[in-house]
């Protein structure tokens, strides 16, 4: 994980960046290099630092250092914040991984799509900040974590559009919706897709090259729009 500078965590009603603005930079690829993810997020950290000199900067690589999943007593403590003897650097992550997304005014997750859906280190990082502590209101009020803005930037090897073979496949992008928006996150939501890189890989696929590159600079030019 990599800090560029101090960032503090503010417990208030709704999450309000009244500090310098800062930026939460997570990557989940398992590739380390060779990754569009890895290579679309850093392009909007640094279009996003860029426009904001001075910003605070946190990046956490969920593939190289991943959260563990949960066990009975930390789901128990993030569920009532009581001790019910998980290990204290079990607690310590916790506490980081909440103060890390409490400080950011801006969070860019690159999140590749792994059998139609996410990694299961995306998903152990959320198990442990969907917790009754950020969950918004049953009326729709908001809650800690509302009002940060989130871009998600995603590669998938196919294609799920409306018409295509494996439209309703996409088991990555709803979910992400869902959750983020159980705990204020989808207020100031954005996705941004490349999809069919496999047409880069498979010979089957070659016919569908000039569409696969058309995505990534679409995705290139979305980023760049968004970062400013």
């Amino acid at each position: 994980m990599t800090t560029t500078q101090e960032t503090t965590t503010q417990e208030t009603t709704t999450h309000t960046a009244t500090t310098a603005p800062s930026l939460l930079h997570l990557d989940a690829s398992i590739r380390p290099t060779g990754s569009v993810t890895r290579e679309l997020s850093a392009h909007f950290a640094a279009h996003w630092r860029r426009a904001r000199p001075g910003a605070g900067y946190v990046h956490r690589d969920l593939a190289a250092e991943p959260v563990p999943h949960l066990t009975h007593a930390v789901r128990e403590a993030l569920l009532d914040g009581a001790d019910h003897g998980e290990p204290p650097q079990e607690r310590a992550l916790s506490e980081a991984l909440t103060a890390e997304v409490r400080a950011a005014s801006t969070i860019v997750l690159g999140v590749p799509m792994y059998n139609y859906a996410i990694p299961s280190t995306v998903k152990a990082w959320l198990d442990r900040l969907v917790t009754p502590a950020h969950m918004v209101a049953p009326d729709g009020g908001p809650g800690p974590l509302s009002g940060t803005s989130v871009v998600v930037v995603t590669a998938r090897g196919g294609s799920y559009a409306p018409g295509t073979p494996r439209e309703g496949w996409d088991h990555q992008e709803p979910y992400l919706r869902d959750v983020l928006r159980s705990i204020g996150l989808a207020d100031d939501l954005a996705f941004v897709h490349a999809e069919l890189t496999h047409a880069n890989v498979f010979p089957q696929m070659a016919s569908l090259r000039p569409l696969a590159e058309k995505s990534l600079a679409a995705a290139y030019e979305s980023l760049e729009r968004l970062a400013a």
